[in-house]
């Protein structure tokens, strides 16, 4: 077995490798390529080829940091602007395509369990093997909803962290078919004979600006004062009703309570998104570091086809019914955007494409999918272990 370069008990090496990955992966993410990429696949992308040259291990106590440390801390950064009452009552039709894209990805998901027999996929023991078909469920339910956040706390709850190599196989199967999938969101557009089928609806209408500011010290303070107290309340609280497996859904819905009920001052909040992202793309970059090319080799097949069969569905289902219930194709495109890929990449295709009354409320859907994703991948894992029991 070889030695990297970087030892595994060398902690602050490793840690300043994995944050010159996410620097790295953001400042990619400006170029041509880069952007079309996407930085959380840089980040993996970079991750997974320093781990297989021997650069960085594939295990160490640093990475065990980031999953116990960071993971918790990127919901409330996430959630802090989901006010509840803004999104349903001046983003109503995004949020109606949005949720019918989230009934897309759940019934994608089972039909991909219905099709596919998915018990025997892992190399570790970290699992029952009953429970594998569930907790794979979940893990993309969860991040087909709402994004990386969701993801990695579906792999905590379900375990299937513990089992790295098929881990990491299922965060670059994730992330490579998510970049596809943008992919044909952004061409959808050129094809003059499907908007033709589409109810014409005028997207160049400029929206009103949310409050404006930059990050400070003390906001970032804030910030992260905030967070770690969300954590730590949800914590407890799972705590005394004695329900571990819901502490992820537990800090979601302090950190939406907080939203809902302080916008004003979550507004003036500077930062905080900010710092999810580059948490999330550490964690990306810890979690890719633990992938085995070979043994990825061997698992990616039947994954690609899970994640073919649930965003096919998926698809299928927001742009037909979406089509029949009167939703132009902008909508949808953003809607699916935000469920797929979340709420970076719904603005940024939106802003592009000129869709300017289209760009906020892409934030807001995809922050929502934030607040959806653990709970409905907590259910779905739930469910399918009911089903398959």
């Amino acid at each position: 077995m070889l030695i990297s370069l970087i030892s595994a008990d060398n902690h602050f090496a490793i840690m300043a490798a994995l944050f010159a990955i996410a620097t790295l992966a953001i400042l990619a993410e400006r170029t041509r390529i880069g952007a079309q990429l996407t930085s959380a696949n840089i980040a993996i992308l970079a991750a997974i080829i320093a781990a297989n040259v021997n650069i960085i291990p594939h295990a160490a106590p640093a990475y065990d940091f980031v999953f116990e440390y960071f993971v918790p801390m990127l919901l409330p950064l996430f959630l802090f602007k989901a006010d509840l009452r803004r999104l349903f009552f001046e983003t109503t039709r995004m949020t109606m395509a949005f949720l019918l894209a989230c009934i897309g990805t759940i019934i994608g998901t089972i039909v991909a369990m219905l099709l596919l027999d998915l018990s025997s996929l892992g190399t570790g023991a970290a699992i029952d093997a009953s429970l594998r078909e569930p907790a794979i469920a979940g893990l993309f339910t969860s991040t087909y909803i709402g994004g990386a956040v969701n993801y990695a706390a579906l792999g905590e709850i379900t375990r299937l962290r513990e089992d790295a190599s098929f881990f990491s196989a299922a965060t670059a199967t994730d992330n490579l078919f998510s970049a596809l999938y943008l992919a044909m969101l952004a061409v959808l557009p050129s094809w003059s004979w499907l908007v033709r089928r589409y109810l014409p609806r005028n997207h160049d209408l400029a929206t009103h600006n949310s409050e404006l500011g930059h990050p400070t010290p003390l906001t970032l303070a804030m910030s992260l004062t905030l967070a770690l107290l969300t954590v730590a309340t949800g914590d407890a609280l799972t705590a005394w009703l004695n329900t571990p497996d819901w502490r992820y859904a537990m800090i979601t819905l302090l950190a939406v309570i907080i939203a809902t009920l302080f916008p004003k001052q979550m507004a003036r909040l500077h930062g905080d998104f900010e710092l999810g992202i580059l948490l999330s793309l550490i964690f990306f970059a810890a979690i890719a570091a633990g992938a085995n090319v070979l043994a990825m080799i061997q698992i990616a097949p039947l994954l690609i086809l899970v994640v073919v069969i649930l965003l096919t569905v998926h698809a299928l289902i927001t742009f037909g019914f979406g089509k029949l219930l009167g939703f132009s194709l902008p909508e949808l495109i953003t809607a699916s955007n935000a469920t797929v890929l979340g709420a970076t990449t719904a603005p940024a295709l939106a802003a592009a494409k000129g869709w300017r009354d289209l760009i906020t409320p892409g934030v807001l859907i995809g922050v929502f999918g934030y607040a959806l994703g653990t709970f409905a991948g907590t259910a779905m894992y739930q469910f399918w272990s009911w089903v398959t029991s």
